[in-house]
């Protein structure tokens, strides 16, 4: 996401299945079909409910027959909890819908293609407490099927979704172990400082 900044680097390794993703040598095609990126504010592309969740899957796959696009827009839907609110509304703008209903739709759109990793960053940051917490609800259930990593400054957040979590601070981790560990006997000053509320 940031070849296109100026000034933007990287250094190290960043490491999916033994493969450096910064390697200027990784197929991008292949890392985004492993790898999908939940935003902040919910992106759904401008097009039909439908042509949203299969957006992907014409882009990574051959030839797909309406039946199977189907399977997969009710599957993706479905596993958002969101098929019985919108079955009958698949050909409506995409654009129409509620801000928790877009965020669940792009987190649809992104399992459509079956990715090894979800990327969360403060995916419930616009949502109100209601949709947050069945946004979080969501977030428990996919976790048993995918790798997800959510930024969040909601610290009660991350104690309620997570199993493991890191303190970062201006780009350095402090610490990272088990959730239940580092918010009850953090091993950093620093992040107990954090945690309850001495600063941030």
């Amino acid at each position: 996401m940031n070849d296109l900044i100026e000034g933007a680097r990287t250094e190290g390794e960043v490491l999916i299945d033994d493969t450096d993703i910064l390697d200027p040598r990784t197929d991008l095609v292949v890392l985004r079909k492993k790898v999908g990126m939940v935003f902040q504010r919910p992106n759904p592309f401008p097009l039909s409910i439908y042509e949203n969740i299969v957006f992907g899957e014409k882009i990574h796959a051959d030839r797909l027959t309406r039946d199977k696009l189907d399977e997969i827009v009710e599957r993706s839907l479905g596993d958002v909890l969101l098929w019985d609110e919108l079955k009958d509304q698949l050909n409506e703008p995409a654009m129409r819908l509620s801000l928790e209903q877009k965020q669940r739709l792009c987190i649809a759109r992104l399992i459509a293609v079956k990715p090894d990793v979800l990327l969360m960053d403060e995916p419930c940051s616009t949502l109100d407490p209601q949709a947050t917490a069945r946004v979080e609800e969501l977030m428990r259930e996919l976790k048993n099927r995918y790798t997800i990593i959510i930024v969040t400054h909601n610290m009660q957040q991350a104690a309620r979704v997570s199993d493991d979590t890191g303190f970062m601070l201006l780009g350095e981790l402090i610490e990272f172990g088990k959730t239940h560990e580092i918010f009850t006997a953090p091993q950093d000053k620093r992040t107990e400082d954090y945690i309850t509320g001495r600063y941030g």
